[in-house]
């Protein structure tokens, strides 16, 4: 089922208290339920590669890699959870170390935490739909996803392809803007996940805290990046340039401002300067691989951002609105009370902070909010290790930027401001699962020293028992000590039986 923008409250209402209950029948949380939702998936991008191509282009006119990443990357997360799922499901056993609690077994199980809203951003519309989808489905729950209105040619898609392929009793799309998502957060979800602005952050936490749902944020802010004088200025200059112009800078990890050391400053730019003719061409406005803004009135919103910055535009600064095109822009030294320094840019637009030093760099950032993404270049172990230790921030990645968020095996989210919660392939499914341990007691002893009454004796007995069985200190390295230990414990356990203590 899909809704349309003119969704009235009860119909939204209605949705969600029908996914609330179909959950309670128990389908999602089967094997075989998830795995066919997962193969569905896949097949509705690999079928439709072509279509979403096109709305990526009528969104974003993203360039052809963007486009080819947007629709395979998640194709990739589809298979990756097909290819791990039951390991993933299985139950995770562990030991149960204190004697107190012997004889007994211990494991945990993950489950499914029911009915999860995901509302999605604009600048990634197929990617940012489709990755926390693939987790939360994995985990065994049911989902109503919020594309954003921002990008209207990938979220009609959606609504269109999601009942035709995937489980509609289950999966829904639900679109619309502002009045739609108002509507949707009155609900009571048991998880919401929103990527987008810190602004909205707040109002979907609020909303999520009338029913104590827990939330995951992905929000973005400003993410820095450091140039030492101990950098390879070439590659830094690289690096950055294509970090910063990709998507025109609208990507929650992209480098916002950079810190550069004085003495580099000047190389810096003349490199940055030489790659972006390299990457786009001398009339960059007619590159193929040059994206656009998202509409008009964030060109806008970018225009506004030039003005009274209060430092030098050194590169770029053109805006047509008509084309949502937006030059690439280097600012040196603005005011770091304008809103350029303030506002998340969100566009290619790369204020320069010049700095004489590390300490320097890493006072003004620890000065500001805790950012998404914090990047260093610099080639000296000592100055690696100085910002790692010194700053706090979502992830920090040396000597490159963006692809972090690539890397499986590591969760990504932010810290403070920029978000709260992690996901990336299995932190995904844990995301949105519930670790639920379970104890199992032996029936065949029940020592008679765990209940009342209690004397002295009970009491030094039962202080004994909570000493813990550490395989590493015990059975290894003092063995005739367990042996002694063991056999004390279980002779005093089989007196106490009979109540003669």
């Amino acid at each position: 089922m899909s809704t349309s923008t003119t969704s009235s409250a009860n119909q939204i209402a209605s949705a969600v208290a029908t996914l609330r209950k179909n959950f309670l029948t128990g389908v999602t949380k089967s094997y075989e339920w998830r795995l066919e939702q997962l193969n569905q998936l896949k097949k509705l991008l690999k079928d439709n590669t072509h279509r979403f191509e096109d709305a990526l282009h009528q969104d974003l006119r993203q360039a052809r890699l963007l486009k080819m990443v947007e629709v395979y990357n998640p194709i990739l997360e589809c298979e990756d959870a097909i290819a791990n799922l039951k390991d993933w499901m299985k139950p995770e056993h562990t030991v149960v170390r204190s004697i107190s609690n012997q004889p007994a077994k211990a494991y945990t199980i993950r489950e499914p935490l029911g009915t999860i809203l995901m509302i999605s951003p604009w600048n990634y519309p197929i990617s940012l739909v489709v990755k926390p989808l693939v987790g939360a489905i994995a985990a065994g729950n049911n989902v109503i996803i919020k594309p954003s209105e921002v990008a209207p040619a990938c979220s009609r898609l959606f609504a269109e392809l999601v009942p035709l392929y995937m489980d509609e009793n289950n999966v829904k799309v639900i679109e619309g803007a502002v009045e739609e998502t108002t509507q949707l957060l009155k609900q009571r979800f048991d998880h919401i996940m929103y990527t987008g602005n810190t602004a909205v952050g707040k109002i979907v936490m609020r909303a999520a805290s009338e029913h104590l749902t827990p939330v995951t944020l992905e929000l973005g802010g400003k993410s820095p990046v450091i140039i030492t004088k101990k950098a390879n200025i070439d590659l830094a200059a690289k690096r950055i340039t294509w970090a910063k112009f990709t998507n025109l800078g609208q990507t929650c990890v992209a480098p916002d401002y950079a810190l550069i050391d004085s003495s580099v400053k000047s190389e810096f730019l003349d490199r940055m300067n030489h790659y972006v003719k390299e990457f786009y061409g001398s009339d960059v406005q007619k590159s193929p691989d040059y994206s656009r803004i998202i509409n008009e009135r964030h060109c806008d919103r970018i225009q506004g951002l030039l003005n009274g910055h209060g430092g030098k535009v050194v590169m770029g600064g053109d805006v047509d609105k008509s084309d949502r095109y937006v030059a690439p822009t280097i600012v040196i030294d603005p005011s770091k009370d304008s809103k350029l320094m303030q506002e998340e840019i969100f566009g290619p637009v790369l204020p320069v902070l010049t700095i004489n030093n590390l300490d320097e760099a890493i006072e003004y950032i620890n000065d500001n909010e805790k950012p998404l993404a914090l990047y260093l270049f610099s080639s000296d172990s000592g100055e690696k290790n100085k910002v790692v230790k010194e700053t706090s921030s979502g992830a920090l990645s040396i000597n490159d930027l963006v692809l972090h968020v690539h890397v499986s095996e590591l969760p990504f989210g932010g810290v403070g401001h920029s978000g709260m919660g992690a996901y990336n392939s299995k932190r995904t499914f844990d995301t949105f699962s519930h670790e639920k341990p379970v104890l199992e007691k032996a029936t065949w002893l029940d020592p008679y020293i765990r209940y009342p009454p209690y004397n002295d004796t009970k009491i030094k007995l039962l202080k004994a028992s909570y000493m813990n069985l550490s395989l590493d200190n015990l059975f290894f390295k003092y063995i005739p000590l367990t042996i002694l230990l063991t056999g004390a414990i279980v002779f005093s356990y089989v007196a106490l039986l009979s109540g003669k203590f």
